[in-house]
Order: structure tokens, then sequence, then C-alpha cells
């Protein structure tokens, strides 16, 4: 399924997920609650496990979460030893930056950097201990766990293009030469995501985290796909 399949849904839209996270920073407030745990612990799990795997706490990487939410991944990477100071996460639902804010502090993640940005129209300020940067080829990590999904969902363009159809080409913008990419999707193959992520953006296809299988009607397949590119080093 390509993004110009998919039929716009509430989803997709900004006001749908302004009001989640007014009415999860209100739990949270109120009870304590994080909210919801998009995809579930396990896809969480697993992508901390492959974070682990391919870049290691050792290399010390600048990490960004495009569509972090109420912080639950990059909150994965502080519990596994990664330092606080080089990890960031986008929204551009206020609300969420308020709530993984919130979150931050009573985990001890305050140095995680979360700020408000619209990834599709805005270039993400690089972490605050190198604000010299203009965030361009700064990232060695780049983590989205269904927030390309979302964007897919969104209202079509006049020629019937999805707004995640400028996506990809966003992300090697940002990622530093021999950076990492890796994407967490309900909507999409592995297959979809490699046609999407590695056409004219120069990208290569890197790995794939299994998750668990289910089969109906004589085909198997799994309730997510987390999928790994990888931007090529400089010659």
């Amino acid at each position: 399924m390509s993004t110009a399949e998919l039929n716009p849904s509430k989803l997709g839209t900004k006001e749908h997920w302004d009001g989640v996270y007014e009415r999860e920073l209100e739990n949270f407030e109120e009870i304590g609650d994080e909210g919801e745990v998009w995809f579930g612990e396990d896809s969480v799990e697993k992508m901390v496990d492959w974070c682990i795997d391919n870049v290691p706490v050792s290399s010390n990487p600048a990490v960004l979460e495009i569509g972090s939410g109420n912080g639950t991944l990059l909150f994965g990477l502080l519990e596994a030893g990664y330092d606080s100071t080089r990890l960031a996460g986008i929204d551009y639902s206020a609300g969420a930056v308020k709530l993984a804010q919130g979150i931050a502090a009573t985990k001890d993640g305050e140095a995680i950097a979360f700020t408000e940005c619209d990834f599709l129209n805005d270039t993400p300020a690089p972490l605050p201990s190198d604000s010299s940067s203009d965030g361009l080829e700064y990232w060695d990590l780049l983590l989205d766990k269904g927030t390309y999904d979302a964007i897919a969902l969104g209202d079509k363009d006049e020629e019937g293009r999805s707004p995640a159809a400028g996506y990809p080409s966003r992300i090697p913008r940002i990622l530093k030469p021999g950076g990492l990419f890796l994407i967490t999707s309900c909507n999409f193959t592995a297959d979809e995501l490699k046609a999407s992520f590695t056409a004219e953006t120069g990208l290569m296809y890197h790995s794939q985290v299994r998750h668990p299988t289910f089969t109906f009607g004589g085909q198997s397949g799994s309730v997510v796909t987390t999928v790994a590119f990888q931007k090529p080093q400089v010659a």
C-alpha cells in the first residue's frame, strides 16, 4: 500500500493529537497516568534492544525521536543507559511536549530535550549543547514509532498526494553520513517502507526487527513492522 492509497482519518490531524495530549496531560497532572504506549511496550523494548545492538551506548550518539509523544521510547533509551543530554524528541503538539517534560522530571530525565516542531516544515533544533549547529546532517540516530503512519492519514493535496510523501526526503537532510533511521509502522509492510525510504533519498536498507507473526487466509504477517535504514558514509 502506498501513502496515496490510505484514506484520510482524524488520526492524521493536529487537532486530534492536541486533544489527545490535552487529556493525557490532565490525567498525568491529576493521577500520574503517563498515557498510552503507542504500539505497546513490546515494540518499545524491541526498538531499544535494536538501538543497543546497532548504536551502542558507548558511542554516545545524538538521538532524535520524530513525533515523540509522551516520550516512552526515549525513556526506554534513558533506562538502557543512554546519556540524557544526547536524547531529544520533537512533536507538533505542544501538549505532547509538556506531558513528556513532566514525565521526564519523574525519571531523572530533565535533560532530554523535548521541543515543539513540525517535522514536515521545520528543521529540528540540535541538542542544546551544540547550539552552533544548524541541525543539518547532525543526528546519529533517528527514531519513528507511528509518526509516519499518522502523517500518512492526513488530508491529501489537490493531486491526491498524502502529506507523508514529503517525509522520506527529510530524513537524510538531518542524518549524519553513516547515521541510522529506525521506524516502526502498523500501516506499511517492510517492502513498502523500503520502497518509500530508499527511492530518491540515498538511504540504504540496513536491517529489520522481527515481531510476532500471525497467519490469516494462508498469508503470514505482523501487526507492526520495524525497519532500519542507513545513510551512506561519505566516500
